[in-house]
C-alpha cells in the first residue's frame, strides 16, 4: 500500500486555448478529489479562476498563479511538496514540470516526479528519441528527420521520400505550427514559423501518410505492470487531419478485428517498455494493404492524460484522471474501486455495448471570412459528445449537439462546386457536404474518392440521407431508427422547421419536400419513443451504481436495471449545461452548472444534470 501522509503538488493547464480546454479542468478536479481521498495534502497551482479545481474545498492549499517555472519555483519554496504529478496539467503542466526538473528546482527541494518519469516523458516528447525507441522495440514509425534550421531542409526532405511532408513541432500542443506541406517555398516559411514554437528549437519532416485511418488507444498502468486498454478511439477523417478536428468514433468500425488486437498487444507493449505509469494515449495509422489484418504505423505517444482521455472517461465511465491519480501515489489498479459498478476495481477492461460519436466546434460562425481548412494544427474551440445504439443514431445526435449550422446554401452549389469546395476540401462542413450528396443520388466509392474517407462510414452517412427520402415518402419509423428527431421527421415531410440546430436535413427539406406535413403530434404517435440505457462500464455485466444516462430509439435486450430509474418522491430540478465550448461560452459555465448541483443537493433536492 502507498504512503498517503504526502504534500502533493498539482499544477493545472491556465487558460482555456485551443487544443486545451475544459477537460483539463475535469482532469484537475477528478484529481484533486482522488488524492485527498487517499490522505495527501494537495496544492494546486492554477492561472484560471473559472475553474472547478480551483474552488477553496478542491484542494489544501489554491494559488492562482501563472503557469510559469518562476511561478510554480515559489510556490514549491513556500509549500515544500513531496512531489508533483505532470501528466495532469496537459501539455502546460508537462513542459512546466520539465523545466522545473532541467533547472535544477526539484532536485534541490526534494521534489519527486510521481508516476510518469521525466525520462519517459523526454523520450516521447522528443520526437528523435521516440522514433529510435521504437525502432529498437522493432516498431515501424513514419520515416521522419529533426532539424535545426532552413539550411537543412532539402536535405531532410530526400531523406523521408520527397514532398508532400508533414512537418511537425515538438512541445507544443493541439498540433500548433504542423501543417501537410507539399511545396518547397511554403515548407520552408513554416519550418521558419515552427522553429519559433517549439520548445527545443528543431523541428521535424515526416514522410506523408495521409490517407491511411488514425486511431487512438487509451492505455492505463500501474507500478506493478498491470496494464489495460480502456478504449479504442477511430477517426473518420482521414490521416493529415488533427485528431482534435475530426470525427472520432468509439469503438472502431473500421479496422478488422486481426488488425485491432495486433494494435492492442503493441499499445501494451509500447507502454510497458516506455514505463508510463498512469493514462495515456498512443497513436497509429493504419490502412488496408490487402493482408488479414493490415499495416500500421506507430505516430505517437501522449505519456499525459490528454484531451482524448477526457473523451474515453466519458464514452466507457472509466474515471481516467481519477485512476491516474491515484496510481501516481502507488497504488495499484486491483486496489482502485470503480465507483460506477461499486463491485469491480481498476484493473477491469471496460465494455460498452452502444457507439460513441465526438463532432468537433469550430468557431467559423464567429469567423465568416476566415477559412478554416482542416490539417494537422487544431483550430476548433470545443466538441460534442452523443451516444447511441448505432452510428448513424450517435452521429445525428452529436451533429445536433454541437449547434453548428454551415454557412453554405446547398440549393444554390451545383455538384462541381460541391465536389471541389466542400467534399475534397476538409473544412466544418463537409460533414454535411457529404450527406447533401447522398441526397444528390452520388455512389459511396465516388464519395470515398473525393473525400478519402472508408466506404463503411459513407455507406452509413447514406443510410442516412436514405432514411430522409424514406421519410419525405411516408416511411417515419425508418426516419426515427436512424436518429432524426421528431421535429426533423415532419421537416422532412414538409412541415415548417424554425430550429437552426438542425442534425442535417436536406437543402430541399426544410418543408420543401413534397409529402404530408405531418405534424410533431402526428410524428410522436406513429413512431418509436426514446428510451434511456446506463453507461456503465461492463455492458451489463454488473449493476451500476451511478446514473449515467444516453437516449436512444433503438429497442434493446438490456437486463431490467438497464433503465432510467426516477425517485418520483423526491423533488428534483434538471441542470441543463453550456454544451460544447465556443468562442463566448467557455468552462465558467460547466464551474456555475457544479455549483448549481452542489447548490441543490446541499438542500436535499435531486439535480439531474443535461449536457454533451
Amino acid at each position: 500500500m502507498p504512503e498517503t501522509d504526502r504534500t502533493i503538488l498539482l499544477i493545472g493547464s491556465g487558460p482555456i486555448q485551443i487544443g486545451q480546454a475544459a477537460e483539463f479542468d475535469y482532469s484537475g478536479a477528478q484529481a484533486c478529489r482522488a488524492l485527498r481521498e487517499e490522505g495527501a495534502r494537495v496544492v494546486l497551482v492554477n492561472s484560471n479562476p473559472a475553474t472547478i479545481m480551483t474552488d477553496p474545498e478542491m484542494a489544501d492549499a489554491v494559488y492562482i498563479e501563472p503557469i510559469t517555472p518562476a511561478a510554480i519555483a515559489e510556490v514549491i519554496r513556500a509549500e515544500e511538496p513531496d512531489g508533483v504529478i505532470a501528466g495532469l496539467g496537459g501539455q502546460t503542466g508537462l513542459n512546466v514540470t520539465a523545466e522545473l526538473a532541467e533547472r535544477g528546482i526539484l532536485d534541490e527541494y526534494g521534489v519527486e516526479v510521481m508516476g510518469t518519469p521525466l525520462e519517459t516523458i523526454y523520450a516521447t516528447e522528443d520526437r528523435d528519441a521516440f522514433r529510435e525507441r521504437m525502432h529498437e522495440l522493432g516498431e515501424p514509425v513514419p520515416e521522419s528527420e529533426t532539424i535545426e534550421g532552413v539550411d537543412q531542409l532539402e536535405d531532410a526532405v530526400a531523406a523521408v521520400g520527397g514532398l508532400p511532408v508533414i512537418m511537425r513541432t515538438t512541445y507544443t500542443l493541439g498540433g500548433a505550427g504542423s501543417g501537410v506541406i507539399d511545396e518547397m517555398d511554403e515548407l520552408r516559411g513554416a519550418v521558419e514559423r515552427g522553429l519559433t514554437l517549439s520548445r527545443d528549437d528543431r523541428v521535424m519532416i515526416t514522410e506523408s501518410i495521409d490517407g491511411w485511418i488514425e486511431l487512438e488507444y487509451e492505455v492505463m498502468r500501474d507500478a506493478d505492470d498491470s496494464c489495460i486498454i480502456i478504449c479504442n478511439m477511430e477517426n473518420i477523417d482521414p490521416m493529415g487531419i488533427h485528431t482534435g478536428e475530426s470525427i472520432v468514433v468509439t469503438p472502431s468500425q473500421v479496422i478488422p478485428d486481426r488488425g485491432h488486437q495486433a494494435m492492442r498487444n503493441v499499445a501494451i507493449r509500447v507502454i510497458r517498455e516506455l514505463g508510463i505509469q498512469g493514462g495515456c494515449n498512443i497513436q497509429f495509422a493504419w490502412r488496408d494493404d490487402g493482408t488479414p489484418g493490415g499495416e500500421y504505423r506507430v505516430v505517437e505517444v501522449n505519456p499525459r492524460v490528454s484531451r482524448s482521455s477526457a473523451l474515453a472517461s466519458k464514452a466507457t465511465g472509466y474515471p481516467i484522471a481519477r485512476v491516474t491519480a491515484k496510481v501516481a501515489l502507488g497504488k495499484r489498479l486491483h486496489e482502485i474501486d470503480n465507483e460506477i459498478t461499486g463491485q469491480t476495481t481498476a484493473a477491469f477492461e471496460p465494455a460498452i455495448d452502444y457507439v460513441v460519436t465526438k463532432v468537433p466546434r469550430w468557431p467559423a460562425d464567429k469567423f465568416r471570412d476566415v477559412e478554416f481548412e482542416l490539417g494537422p494544427a487544431m483550430k476548433s474551440t470545443g466538441e460534442a459528445m452523443a451516444i447511441g445504439r448505432t452510428f448513424e443514431e450517435s452521429l445525428l445526435k452529436a451533429l445536433r449537439s454541437v449547434e453548428y449550422e454551415p454557412a453554405a446554401d446547398w440549393t444554390e452549389i451545383d455538384d462541381e462546386t460541391l465536389e471541389t469546395e466542400y467534399l475534397v476540401r476538409p473544412t466544418p462542413d463537409r460533414t454535411h457536404a457529404v450527406l447533401e450528396a447522398f441526397a444528390r443520388g452520388y455512389e459511396v466509392e465516388t464519395a470515398a474518392e473525393l473525400t478519402g474517407i472508408h466506404e463503411w462510414y459513407l455507406q452509413r452517412y447514406r443510410n442516412v440521407a436514405a432514411a430522409a427520402q424514406a421519410a419525405a415518402e411516408g416511411d417515419l419509423e425508418e426516419a426515427a431508427r436512424v436518429g432524426f428527431t421528431d421535429r426533423e421527421i415532419a421537416a422532412l415531410t414538409g412541415a415548417p422547421f424554425g430550429d437552426t440546430h438542425a442534425s442535417w436535413l436536406p437543402a430541399d427539406g426544410r418543408g420543401g419536400i413534397d409529402g404530408t406535413a405531418e405534424t410533431v403530434p402526428a410524428v410522436e404517435a406513429s413512431t418509436t419513443d426514446r428510451g434511456f440505457n446506463l453507461v456503465d462500464t461492463c455492458a451489463g455485466e454488473f449493476a451500476a451504481a451511478t446514473p449515467y444516462y444516453y437516449s436512444t430509439r433503438e429497442p434493446t435486450t438490456s437486463l431490467e436495471r438497464d433503465e432510467l430509474r426516477v425517485d418520483r418522491d423526491v423533488e428534483s430540478v434538471v441542470v441543463v449545461g453550456g454544451g460544447p465550448i465556443r468562442i463566448g461560452q467557455g468552462v465558467e459555465f460547466d464551474y456555475c452548472s457544479v455549483h448549481a448541483v452542489r447548490a441543490l443537493r446541499e438542500t436535499g433536492i435531486e439535480a439531474h444534470v443535461v449536457n454533451n
